[in-house]
């Protein structure tokens, strides 16, 4: 069964959080990676993903605290794909936006971002 409808669902609802990380994603604050929000990768769905650099970015609020097990075996399943797993807590999204936006740098780029 295809996850292309619920990815669109999820789309259509954004948390905060990933309202807010798709606010810098997609405005290019990260040059020369394109990401794309809620895509089906597999039998899952990911919050981002910048395929060309195949990086996904999950965004995770308190459920996540009750699906480890879940969000472990998803990582797992996603790094044997070649996909590099970063994950942030809502409030991280929300309250370090900052923090957040050098990490994702960091992690593309491999150095801090230009002042």
């Amino acid at each position: 069964m295809s996850n292309t409808p619920r990815a669109r669902r999820l789309r259509k609802t954004p948390t905060d959080a990933e309202r807010a990380l798709w606010s810098i994603l997609r405005k290019g604050q990260v040059p020369g990676h394109r990401f794309r929000r809620q895509a089906p990768i597999g039998p899952y769905v990911v919050d981002f993903v910048c395929f060309e650099n195949k990086l996904v970015i999950e965004v995770d609020g308190g459920q996540h605290a009750e699906q480890a097990d879940y969000d472990a075996a998803r990582t797992a399943w996603l790094e044997s794909q070649g996909f590099r797993v970063m994950r942030f807590w809502n409030n991280q999204v929300l309250e370090e936006m900052e923090a957040v936006r050098e990490a994702l740098w960091l992690e593309v780029h491999g150095a801090s971002p230009p002042c």
